[in-house]
């Protein structure tokens, strides 16, 4: 029994097959009972649900080409950051046609990101600016090991 003052009341709840709450109340000490029936009205309709699905079968594509944009857009982001820091490592050993072709495909790259738009073909620019980013970039290490060994012949 609960501290003198203290009313005991017993809640119960009960959820039917059909979503609807039935929850009762009584004070054990005087035996008075209230009950209240809660009827969900905001469910959807089987039409909706098909419509949402419907919906999100036709956006997969394009979510799907957003994804592919956004991660290419971050890969060239990081190897623009990359490229550009390893060039200015190395700028002294890089001869001029090399220098120009590095400073060519990160100014290319730089602004494929900034005017790309999230289609097939922008993505497909991107990719290739990344690619022509990637092959400058190999052209620095080339020719940063071609001087390495070159400087460990003459030792």
């Amino acid at each position: 029994s609960a501290p003198r003052g203290v009313p005991q009341i017993e809640v119960s709840f009960d959820i039917d097959a059909d979503g609807i709450l039935n929850v009762s109340a009584k004070d054990k000490g005087t035996g008075k009972e209230q009950s209240i029936i809660i009827q969900s009205s905001g469910g959807l309709s089987d039409d909706d649900i098909e419509n949402m699905v419907r919906d999100a079968e036709a956006n997969a594509e394009s979510d799907k080409l957003k994804k592919q944009f956004i991660e290419t857009k971050n890969e060239i982001d990081s190897l623009v950051y990359s490229t550009e820091k390893t060039f200015s490592e190395n700028k002294e050993k890089l001869d001029d046609e090399t220098k120009s072709a590095v400073e060519t495909a990160i100014k290319e790259a730089k602004e494929a990101v900034e005017s790309a738009d999230e289609s097939e073909n922008g993505v497909a620019e991107l990719k290739a600016k990344s690619d022509a980013l990637q092959q400058a970039s190999m052209k620095i290490g080339q020719a940063i090991y071609g001087q390495q060994q070159a400087g460990g012949d003459e030792a």
